[in-house]
């Protein structure tokens, strides 16, 4: 065998003088990061996808109910109280006569956008001071954690009760806007320690990391460290908490409807339409059963959301 020949099987065939040479490196993939890795693995969730339809679904009935029916939500017919389900009103008619499919479209925005600035504030308010205090330590860590220790200790709906009491009776012909701010107030007041305390161990978790002493050795400002640096690694966990919650929050609202405290006339959502039936539940369980069960498909989505995402980001499921 010659050199040539031995080379030849070395290092494989040689191109010609006029043959074009392919190149055979392959690009290392890029590496991805924390949220990267985890939309890489919610996709191929089914939990996850499920519950994206369904939350799809229902964002899309909240912004054009309009496009799903033509009827007004608020119009009355006495003479058709109560009938049932049937063509002309496929989830039939509540104790004023009213289209329970139209109230039921139109309750979708109330329920779902006290659900989402319930859990935006309670997501700022408690993450800023969960943040700050796990960064600075010491006397403010203290006091800010026993302050949230008193809003803990109160119970949810007598908080609430208390609060929109209150609220209620200084009020003589309230607005939709104005009942709406006042339910979203009192849910995130009462809500936020949850928040503060699970940013407050990722931050003091954060603040022990190698790249926070390097940005403090080199002259950075806690402002520039909390924000750059400590922030995108501690959002995780409350982002998790954000999800589930939300679907709880809207529980909460139709809770408080019910009650009597919560969402009221003018506006229309599913825990007024809940509070509407309940004298009414044997002689027409529709007026319980459809804004019921919308309520319930909600809450169980941003909870199969909520899951989907803490299992995508937890590093033990890797």
């Amino acid at each position: 065998m010659t050199d040539q020949t031995a080379s030849s099987l070395t290092t494989g065939p040689t191109a010609g003088p006029d043959e074009p040479v392919l190149a055979t490196t392959n690009k290392p993939e890029k590496p991805r990061g924390l949220w990267g890795d985890a939309w890489h693995d919610l996709r191929r969730r089914p939990l996850f996808l499920i519950s994206m339809v369904i939350i799809v679904a229902l964002l899309f009935i909240a912004a054009f109910p309009g496009l799903l029916t033509s009827a007004d939500p608020s119009w009355a017919v006495l003479s058709k109280a109560r009938q049932e389900p049937s063509g002309q009103a496929w989830f039939g008619y509540d104790n004023l006569g009213r289209d329970v499919f139209a109230r039921t479209v139109y309750g979708t925005r109330a329920s779902i956008v006290v659900g989402l600035l319930a859990t935006t504030l309670t997501v700022l308010i408690g993450g800023t001071v969960g943040i700050v205090a796990g960064y600075v330590g010491g006397w403010f860590d203290s006091l800010c954690s026993r302050f949230s220790e008193i809003f803990l200790g109160l119970p949810f709906v007598l908080g609430a009760i208390v609060i929109l009491t209150t609220f209620n009776a200084e009020i003589l012909i309230p607005s939709p806007v104005r009942i709406i701010t006042q339910v979203v107030l009192s849910i995130a007041v009462l809500s936020w320690p949850i928040a503060m305390r699970i940013m407050r161990s990722a931050a003091i978790s954060a603040k022990q990391q190698d790249y926070v002493k390097a940005a403090r050795a080199l002259g950075a400002g806690a402002p520039r460290i909390i924000l750059r640096h400590m922030l995108p690694n501690c959002l995780a966990p409350v982002m998790v908490y954000a999800t589930i919650a939300l679907g709880g929050f809207i529980g909460a609202e139709a809770t408080l409807s019910f009650l009597g405290i919560g969402l009221r006339d003018p506006v229309v959502s599913w825990g007024v339409m809940i509070a509407e039936s309940r004298n009414y539940i044997q002689a027409a369980p529709h007026m319980l059963l459809f804004p019921a069960g919308f309520l319930v498909v909600t809450v169980l989505a941003f909870v199969m959301l909520g899951d989907a995402v803490r299992d995508a980001l937890d590093p033990k499921q890797k």
